[in-house]
């Protein structure tokens, strides 16, 4: 039988959230631009794509709502009752036609819209149609607004009932509210209801499961049934009736015998009563509860009466049970398991269906196929065992003397097995035979003699668990795997298992001596330290002490030391870039006439030339050669600022600029002089005019047509190479999008 499990229907949403949906796939699953230029031809296309294409999303929607959703004439009767109880079977077929009858109009709505656009002859009327079209499918839609909320609603209800197989073994429980019966579902299955001390705190069916004898078990637990009319009772009672009237069961009804759940012996017998018709066909067992409250043996007269009426009526038994103390609980499960059981035999064998499966079931029935005959073969080893065994029970039998007799059986057994005197002697063997002196009985002698014969001619073997158990046990014991080791010699066994290292054995390589030669190393590094020990302590001596020639050696170290400190950093003062070798070629005449050509003074030049010369004649030393250098610098300084103060226009000779350059103490450049603009160093004044008319030229026709230029941060591509980033969705926008 198939299980339903509702919990895998899908969420219907709202009807505006159902338009949202389909026309947002529509503009993100179709085009949204029309071109300049298309011809009408494509346009209509265009539309007619996305008028088809809303249409097919409305119908598959629809169309899996309603697959989904299931079909009341095409469930079990206890299912569709059950919807008709929760949500009334006439509203949930009308929600579900109203759907079908949506779909059908969305569908007819897109072919008519599509056949218009088919004669449409301008893009405005194209567009036209296909809002028209779209608008009156979410029109549609909108409509459903109501069928669609019930239906979420049923949803939601619909996953929360439990799966329940119809077909399966069950127990279904009932009576009176707040009888006990959610606290036996709980105490035999799985399941975890709620349990109140007032009445009605099952609202809806529970299901449980449990095993017995290798098969699953399920068992409900319905809602609290009243007394009254069928016409009176509410949808939780209804619950409980549609599950007795389609669901094959053993049906457990509850009588609460202690009248704590509020209701009267005589009230719930006429609840029995007025239910009966849902047994029919169906195994009954009546439960007694609550006995811890009130034994059945103190109920009156007339309360045994009612309880012998609900007996004699179906032929059932009536069971104590408690479910605070357990008592009972056992019996009950298993009585109504095995009724259960017995029911659903006798109702195959009375069915139709034995005579279909008798017919396919064949005996088959072995035939002789010769006249040999065939006897048992006993081997003949087993034979002379089991005749050993005879004679040692024999012999411990018929002595007096235990013991005596026992020894007797030994030598026996060893004289039989050919001189053989390995037959252990155990402590559990002669515990056997002293056995026989406690037991009176002669068939417990015989059988006791019969061990401790077999014991003797068939000794134990000593197994591994038996070594364990004499080595000290699980944990002490470590066993002993070499011994099974299969070689060629046995001997070989416990033989050290060789180190082998790419191919080689590590023993071969292995030095005798090395041992000794392990105590030669210690020895030695004791010397060795012993001589390190002796040189700090003469390294702390006074230095005084020492020799004129250690101390002449020690200057001379030192002194080696810090000449080559000096060629160290010699060589690191020399890691900066060299002056070409033609630069070093040039001569003040060359560097003049570099400067002329540029326009610039070289009288400085040249007169610091000529001093530097002469005082290289006159043998000056350095220090007075830095006082001319200095006097000269400022002579420069000082006709480099009058003249300055006569310029007038380029913003380099105001008094400002010169008393800027005095405060920064001559430092860098600036104190050298003015400072030229980067633009205009290098250069005459003729090429700088050369230069500004070349580009005022060059920007005269540009500026003319108002092109734009490299600042105007311009794409210099073309629009096929740039697509990516000019084509694209709409974003969301407060414009209409549909």
């Amino acid at each position: 039988m198939v299980q339903y499990n509702f919990k895998e229907l899908p969420v219907v949403p709202t009807a505006s959230e159902f338009v949202d949906i389909i026309l947002s796939r529509t503009q993100r699953k179709t085009p949204t631009v029309v071109r300049h230029g298309w011809k009408i031809s494509r346009i209509k296309n265009f539309y007619m794509r996305k008028v088809k294409f809303t249409a097919a999303n409305f119908h598959e929607k629809l169309t899996h709502i309603l697959d989904t959703f299931p079909k009341l004439d095409e469930l079990h009767p206890f299912y569709a009752d059950l919807i008709n109880v929760l949500y009334s079977r006439d509203h949930y077929k009308l929600a579900l036609g109203q759907l079908n009858k949506a779909r059908a109009l969305i569908d007819n709505l897109g072919k008519d819209y599509v056949r218009l656009l088919t004669h449409g002859d301008s893009l405005y009327r194209c567009k036209m149609l296909k809002r028209a079209a779209l608008g009156r499918m979410c029109t549609v839609t909108k409509k459903l607004k109501a069928s669609l909320a019930y239906l979420e609603e049923v949803r939601k209800h619909m996953s929360r009932l439990p799966s329940i197989d119809a077909s399966t073994r069950t127990l279904m429980i009932t009576g009176y509210p707040n009888v006990g019966k959610s606290s036996f579902i709980n105490k035999i299955s799985q399941a975890n209801v709620d349990v109140q001390p007032y009445a009605f705190t099952t609202k809806s069916l529970f299901v449980g499961h449990f095993d017995y004898k290798y098969l699953r078990w399920q068992v409900i637990d319905t809602p609290g049934i009243l007394d009254h009319p069928l016409a009176d009772r509410n949808t939780i009672e209804m619950q409980a009736v549609t599950a007795l009237a389609h669901l094959h069961s053993t049906v457990l009804f509850f009588i609460d015998i202690s009248e704590a759940c509020g209701y009267t012996i005589k009230q719930q017998v006429a609840l029995y009563h007025s239910i009966k018709p849902l047994f029919v066909n169906k195994p009954l067992l009546v439960v007694a509860n609550k006995t811890d409250l009130r034994r059945p043996e103190e109920l009156d007269e007339e309360d045994r009466q009612l309880l012998a009426s609900i007996k004699n009526d179906r032929e059932t038994s009536i069971l104590p049970m408690s479910n605070v103390s357990e008592e009972g609980i056992y019996d009950v499960k298993t009585r109504a398991c095995d009724i259960l059981l017995e029911h659903r035999v006798n109702r195959k064998l009375k069915g139709k269906r034995i005579n279909d499966v008798m017919n396919r079931i064949h005996i088959a029935q072995p035939q002789k196929r010769d006249n040999k005959s065939r006897p048992v073969q006993v081997p003949p080893s087993v034979l002379r065992r089991r005749m050993q065994e005879s004679q040692v029970k024999q012999q411990i039998l018929g002595r007096e003397d235990l013991r005596a007799g026992l020894q007797a059986a030994v030598s026996a057994a060893t004289t039989s097995a050919g001189g053989s005197s390995n037959l252990p002697r155990t402590a559990a063997q002669i515990a056997a035979a002293n056995k026989l002196s406690l037991l009176n009985d002669p068939e417990a002698a015989d059988k006791a003699a019969a061990e401790a014969a077999a014991s003797l001619v068939r000794p134990k073997k000593r197994t591994e668990k038996d070594i364990e158990a004499e080595e000290g046990g699980a944990g002490i014991y470590n066993f002993d795997r070499r011994k099974l080791y299969d070689l060629k010699e046995e001997d070989w066994r416990y033989d050290k298992v060789p180190h082998i290292v790419d191919g080689k054995n590590v023993a071969d390589f292995f030095d005798p001596d090395i041992e000794q030669r392990l105590r030669e190393l210690d020895a030695e590094e004791a010397r060795l330290e012993q001589m390190a020990e002796l040189a700090e302590q003469n390294a702390e001596d006074d230095p005084n002490d020492l020799d004129d020639e250690t101390l002449a050696l020690h200057d001379a170290i030192n002194s080696a030391k810090d000449k080559i400190k000096l060629q160290a950093a010699a060589r690191k003062a020399n890691n900066r870039p060299r002056v070409p070798r033609k630069a070093w070629r040039r001569n003040i005449d060359d560097m003049e006439a570099h400067l002329n050509e540029l326009g610039l003074d070289a009288a400085a030049v040249r007169s610091r030339s000529v001093a530097a010369s002469a005082a290289a004649s006159r043998g000056m030393t350095a220090a007075a050669r830095d006082k001319v250098r200095r006097n000269a610098k400022r002579k420069r300084e000082d006709s480099t600022s009058s003249s300055s103060m006569d310029t007038s226009g380029d913003g380099y000779g105001d008094d400002d600029s010169n008393a800027a350059r005095r405060k920064m103490g001559g430092r860098g450049l600036k104190a050298r002089g003015v400072v030229t603009p980067r633009n205009r160093q290098g250069v005459s004044e003729a090429q700088l005019k050369a230069a500004a008319k070349l580009q005022k030229k060059s920007l005269s026709k540009s500026n003319q047509e108002a092109r734009a230029g490299a600042a105007d941060r311009r794409v210099w591509n073309s629009k096929a190479s740039m697509k990516h980033l000019l084509t694209g969705k709409r974003g969301i926008g407060s414009n209409d999008r549909r």
